[in-house]
């Protein structure tokens, strides 16, 4: 069987990658198309997996804008494709920004984050997209909410892999963060998942596509970091426009 390095969502005027961690040229724990430079992998093989997926959906890796991930709620605004020392997706090493959302209106663009149990969210509507990196702490900050007001009119979404409630273990403070919506949690178990489509939802978002898949029960198709304890590598979500 061929590998599958991404899942594929059409949303309004863009479109929307989740990789997956088939398809690359990283080994042992990280194994194969790991995304994650700060990971142990060695760098080169990184890169190229990199380049193996911007080739895979049809993107200039250069066309593809990044930052260093903090699980807050910033959101960079992209006026075009990362210049020289912020390119962290092309030439990594390069200095970033720390924010875990992105959004432009410039066509063929990629706005990509790095995952390996949190849920990448793209978000599509009126020539603008947005892609934010949403683990509880960014959706008990109120990522969805600040993602969603960038766009005139409610968007539509797409929600990427992530930890299932299957999976998904917590403390009574992270409980307590979502204490205000039904139905996300079941003794310790949190449905993150379901905490986003309520997100969405409230926020007026009436079209929200999922690729559902927990990243702890898929070992080998997704990374996760909970299942290994830490010691493995990154998938990513990714959005563009199309026109």
């Amino acid at each position: 069987m061929s590998p599958q390095p991404a899942f594929t969502v059409d949303l309004p005027g863009a479109r929307v990658a989740f990789s997956t961690r088939q398809g690359g040229v990283s080994e042992g724990p990280y194994e194969s198309l790991n995304l994650g430079i700060l990971t142990d992998d060695e760098p080169d093989r990184v890169e190229e997996n990199r380049r193996r997926l911007a080739g895979h959906v049809q993107l200039d890796p250069a066309r593809i804008a990044m930052g260093w991930q903090v699980h807050g709620t910033d959101i960079a605004s992209w006026p075009g494709p990362p210049p020289a020392g912020r390119n962290g997706f092309a030439a990594p090493g390069a200095q970033l920004d720390k924010v875990d959302g992105h959004t432009t209106t410039v066509s063929a663009l990629g706005l990509l984050v790095l995952v390996a149990d949190c849920l990448p969210v793209a978000l599509a509507g009126a020539g603008r997209v947005a892609m934010l990196h949403c683990g509880w702490r960014g959706l008990a900050g109120g990522m969805i909410e600040k993602g969603i007001a960038l766009f005139a009119e409610p968007p539509a979404a797409a929600v990427g892999p992530g930890i299932g409630r299957c999976c998904y273990e917590v403390g009574p403070e992270v409980l307590d963060a979502f204490a205000d919506l039904a139905g996300v949690t079941d003794g310790r178990m949190l449905d993150l998942r379901g905490v986003a489509e309520a997100r969405l939802r409230r926020a007026g978002v009436t079209r929200v596509e999922h690729t559902d898949l927990c990243t702890s029960c898929h070992p080998d198709l997704l990374f996760s970091h909970r299942r290994d304890r830490g010691v493995t590598g990154r998938q990513a979500g990714v959005v563009w426009l199309t026109r």
